[in-house]
């Protein structure tokens, strides 16, 4: 049976409007974003000369990720992701350790790329800038998915363009020299895989199309289709954007760059490309704020469904079919992350909570059988180690400041278990789940 829904689904349930070309666009959106502007810089300052294998470590890793979620999210076409994932497979615990480790770390996230807005538009009042960006955001949101979809195709379509001219501008400027792409002294193992977890920051954007299942039109076909199809586009045109930014600057002037697309088009010469570039770099993390505050409501939603968050936010709008009360109070923490929150600090941290939430999808699919049409046994189990070793080689500080946070998130869930009921019953609103039969 395909699990379909129409306007007039039963109150608390979102509505299936996005097709394949609306899901690969957002998940586009998610990581053709700020990631290439912003993390170049500190992925060759860990990885010297080897920054091109850190990029393949992360896109293989992303890649058995994205595999793995893509089967999962076709087998459970609900609002939450890994959430409920890891809850329908895993155990209540790890459905809720997923979807702790991926609101806390995408909200962080959600700060960064505000802030990114707020630093290339008005470096002196970025702070401003970048709640403003948020609470403009969330009003999009708020009017519903095919409005978000819409304004992320034309986000999408200007970062790309802007891309396209930095990389023309590169290999056509002269100054390329193929010796850069040399792999040095300056590199190890470690700090390839430091660098694969910063550039794993950039690419996690594919989540954000199984986190929305809930609102895909013919699930089962189109999530499979449209995840593999953003990311391949997504690590053809970083492999791009990298390989031009070594030719031309090299690793140790790259790993130095605070703004590294902006150093390259100098470099090569078009002076008259850097406010182009600028423009691009906020448009582009408008792109990637719009599609987190997207994924961090729907999970926030799902989490609420099952009172592991407060009740209240399991509302869905009943003319917009958005969840409003989530997407509201996601904009709330995240404007007031924006006017606190260090740009720079944010990265390793998101980035260890959101390898986290994989690696449960890993286990997760690892349990899919054959009848569930699950992955070939090695990508969930490549998936899971690769996560591991990335969130648990990224600096120490952001190791430390994850297990941190995400031991605070089981200790609450552990005090819950003890003064209530270990296992919360889920919401009455919360859709049913389809059984294998159904979904064969």
């Amino acid at each position: 049976m395909t699990n379909s829904a129409s306007p007039g689904s039963s109150a608390g349930q979102l509505v299936r409007r996005l097709g394949t070309g609306d899901a690969v666009v957002v998940g586009l959106g998610a990581m053709i974003g700020a990631g290439i502007f912003a993390s170049l810089g500190p992925a060759a300052h860990a990885a010297g000369s080897g920054l091109l294998v850190g990029l393949v470590v992360a896109g293989v890793v992303a890649y058995c990720n994205a595999t793995s979620s893509a089967r999962l999210a076709a087998r459970y076409p609900a609002s939450g992701g890994t959430y409920v994932y890891g809850r329908e497979r895993l155990g209540e615990f790890w459905g809720y350790l997923a979807g702790w480790s991926f609101i806390v770390g995408k909200s962080a996230s959600c700060a960064a790329m505000a802030l990114t807005v707020g630093t290339y538009l008005w470096p002196g009042h970025a702070h401003v800038v970048a709640v403003a960006s948020v609470v403009a955001l969330t009003a999009v949101n708020y009017g519903g998915i095919q409005k978000s979809a819409w304004l992320t195709r034309v986000i999408v379509g200007v970062v790309l363009a802007v891309l396209a001219a930095v990389v023309t501008a590169a290999f056509s400027s002269g100054h390329t020299d193929t010796a850069r792409l040399a792999i040095g002294g300056d590199t190890s193992v470690t700090g390839i895989m430091q660098a694969a977890g910063l550039l794993f920051f950039a690419f996690a954007g594919y989540a954000r199309i199984a986190t929305l299942g809930e609102e895909v039109r013919d699930p089962e076909r189109t999530i499979p289709r449209a995840i593999p199809a953003a990311l391949g586009i997504t690590l053809l045109v970083y492999a791009t954007v990298a390989v031009a930014a070594l030719l031309v600057l090299g690793p140790q002037q790259l790993s130095t760059a605070t703004a590294p697309l902006t150093e390259l088009v100098r470099a090569s010469g078009h002076e008259w490309l850097v406010p182009v570039v600028r423009i691009g770099a906020a448009v582009a993390a408008l792109g990637s704020l719009l599609a987190l505050i997207l994924g961090v409501s729907r999970t926030t939603l799902a989490m609420a469904r099952d009172r592991h968050l407060p009740s209240v936010l399991a509302a869905v709008h009943p003319r917009f079919q958005v969840p409003h009360r989530a997407e509201l109070a996601v904009g709330a923490v995240v404007a007031i992350a924006s006017a606190t929150t260090d740009l720079r600090a944010v990265i390793g941290f998101s980035s260890f909570g959101v390898l986290l939430y994989y690696a449960i999808a890993n286990a997760a699919a690892w349990t899919l059988t054959a009848a569930e049409r699950r992955p070939p046994r090695v990508i969930p189990i490549l998936g899971l180690i690769g996560c591991l070793a990335l969130a648990f080689t990224l600096p120490w500080v952001s190791v430390l400041s994850g297990v941190l946070v995400i031991a605070f998130g089981g200790a609450i869930y552990v005090v819950r278990g003890v003064i209530g009921s270990p296992t919360q019953p889920r919401s009455a609103e919360s859709p049913r789940l389809p059984g294998p039969d159904e979904r064969r």
